[in-house]
């Protein structure tokens, strides 16, 4: 475990895999941190896998403002410099795979290609976050922890003892840190810059995903060129924790036809 100072608190970060390997910067869900992204550590030893805490998550810091995407996207941005990694292959989930998008859209150079699961360029509305942002703040996580996991996950996972991992994971996030990247989320919309992503793009969606749908996933897919569409049939929002096997097949399928990006 590592941090990296900034001028707003710090970035806790985690290196795996190979230090000469093509490197690969993970970015998480809401409501989640590194640890959603552990079932790729072994599949994917052969790359340089760079694991944050956005802000507010994990053992990051708080930031007493609310980020924008853009903020989110130069922290990832920071940390690669930090490690010396001038280009790489972003991963990210959710609003992991908003800030992906938003780092091809504001530094394309730095990107070799993305890989963008269970997203989209514009997820909710104003109104809707604003309303997520009222009941954090009213009822706490720990009320919100259990209907969240049903969006999250497919059927066959929330039967699964290990469920109870995440519902304790959402419950113990913090929780202005939760609603500000909530505010993040809200301000953001990416539709336009979707043309104009060049990297080779993998998108991966969830059958079940209830908090990006398959179709929603396929709609931003279609947008972007080139981009490669896949869909995990039983798995929900977070395909890395349903099924890691799965994904880290795919990335690594992914990236052995673009080798010399």
């Amino acid at each position: 475990m590592h941090a990296l100072i900034c001028d707003w608190g710090h970035i806790h970060y985690r290196e795996d895999g190979v230090a000469q390997g093509v490197p690969v910067i993970c970015l998480n869900s809401l409501g989640t941190d590194l640890r959603m992204w552990d079932g790729l550590v072994a599949p994917l030893s052969g790359f340089r896998l760079v694991r944050m805490d956005k802000r507010g998550h994990g053992l990051s810091a708080t930031s007493d403002a609310a980020p924008t995407i853009t903020d989110l996207a130069r922290d990832a941005l920071a940390v690669a410099d930090h490690l010396g990694i001038e280009r790489a292959v972003f991963v990210g989930c959710s609003i992991g795979g908003m800030i992906a998008q938003e780092i091809a859209r504001i530094a394309p150079e730095r990107v070799r290609a993305l890989v963008l699961s269970n997203t989209a360029a514009k997820i909710g509305t104003e109104e809707s976050w604003a309303e997520r942002i009222a009941t954090v703040e009213s009822q706490g996580l720990p009320a919100m922890a259990q209907g969240v996991i049903e969006r999250w996950f497919g059927p066959t996972f929330r039967a699964h003892p290990d469920c109870a991992l995440w519902v304790t994971e959402v419950a113990r996030t913090d929780a202005k840190g939760y609603a500000n990247c909530c505010a993040a989320l809200a301000g953001a919309d990416l539709r336009d810059a979707l043309p104009e992503i060049s990297a080779p793009t993998l998108v991966i969606a969830g059958s079940h995903d209830g908090a990006t749908p398959p179709e929603q996933v396929m709609e931003m897919a279609a947008a972007i060129p080139g981009a490669r569409a896949e869909l995990i049939k039983g798995a929900g929002h977070i395909p890395a924790i349903e099924a890691p096997e799965q994904v880290a097949r795919l990335i690594t399928e992914f990236l052995k036809e673009h080798e010399r990006v």
